[in-house]
């Protein structure tokens, strides 16, 4: 037996409760060949999603939720990966279609894990989490579009969020000048000592603007959407990129094709979930040499699961800065 949190659907209602789950019922939630015993998961924005039952993320029930978790292979009959071995895991439809990291136990498809880089720890890895490995994959994309410090300005938006805070670190880290747009001015001192050059305040993107506006940014990070990434695309510099990860403020993109035909600036989408497994180790591998990866451990929440729910709701309220470490044995 083996605790995990459990969503049921009953009406139009999510419920979540931890539930004990006998481990029989791993061979029926996943086609897995790993066995893995989990020592920590995160709360990321989807699975908050998930939990509140807010929006359309679970596709098959009972679901654990769980987008992430870093834990050690208990039993395996994938080639790669034997009993001791510490593994992380993103995405993949884990708390989607199949059961995730918000429990003690995950059976999942070898392939679908990575094995932990030497330095960083099970935690450490949850502190970084899916939130962290989205920010180095946008930052990777933006590379390979060739953007480069010395162009100008990078601004990233949702910067209080877990992939925001990590894209400014990350950036900083790289020699960049960063600009982190947020609507939480009390958090303004945080993100300067992850390395925000300079802040701006959220509303001066979130609202309507024009099609085309004065040249600010030589790239962005975008973890919110809708008009906000509007904004940001109107507002590039000739040339530049945007790498788009995130909604936040919405799905919807207002906006008109005029930065891209007057200013050949371009959308990089980003997605965490189906990255071929080439990018998810060079990300990882990336994340080990250019992440400060301790300070991030330091500065991040730890819960233990039964606490997710109420986590859950107070992350969408926008209550909760930085990361949330999701301790599933405590």
């Amino acid at each position: 037996m083996f605790n995990a949190l459990m969503l049921q659907k009953q009406d139009d209602r999510t419920l979540a409760a931890v539930e004990s789950i006998d481990e029989s019922r791993l061979a029926t939630s996943s086609d897995g060949d790993v066995l893995v015993r989990i020592d920590y998961s995160t709360l990321n924005y989807k699975d908050a999603l998930a939990i509140t039952g807010r929006g359309p993320v679970v596709r098959a029930w009972p679901m654990v939720p769980g987008i992430d978790f870093a834990g050690i292979v208990e039993t395996s009959s994938h080639p790669d990966y034997q009993p001791g071995d510490p593994v992380v895991m993103n995405g993949w439809g884990a708390g989607e279609t199949h059961w995730g990291g918000l429990a003690q136990k995950a059976r999942v498809p070898g392939a679908h894990l990575i094995a932990l880089p030497t330095g960083i720890t099970t935690r450490q890895a949850m502190a970084v989490g899916t939130a962290g490995y989205t920010a180095m994959l946008c930052v990777q994309a933006l590379e390979r579009h060739g953007v480069s410090a010395a162009d100008g300005e990078v601004l990233v938006t949702g910067a209080n969020g877990g992939v925001g805070s990590f894209a400014v670190a990350i950036l900083a880290r790289r020699g960049y000048r960063v600009i982190a747009s947020t609507g939480r001015p009390e958090e303004a001192a945080r993100l300067r000592e992850l390395g925000a050059a300079d802040i701006v305040e959220r509303a001066t993107l979130s609202a309507p603007g024009k099609p085309l506006q004065k040249e600010r940014w030589a790239a962005a990070v975008d973890c919110v959407g809708s008009h906000t990434l509007a904004n940001v695309c109107a507002s590039l510099r000739y040339g530049g990129a945007v790498a788009a990860c995130g909604l936040a403020q919405g799905m919807d993109l207002p906006a008109t094709v005029a930065p891209f035909i007057l200013r050949g600036v371009a959308l990089l989408g980003v997605d965490s979930v189906y990255v071929p497994r080439e990018r998810r180790v060079a990300a990882w591998r990336a994340i080990e040499e250019d992440v400060p990866v301790a300070t991030m451990e330091s500065v991040a929440a730890t819960i233990p699961l039964a606490d997710t729910p109420d986590y859950a709701a107070r992350l969408l309220r926008g209550e909760v800065a930085g990361r949330v470490i999701v301790d599933v044995n405590a």
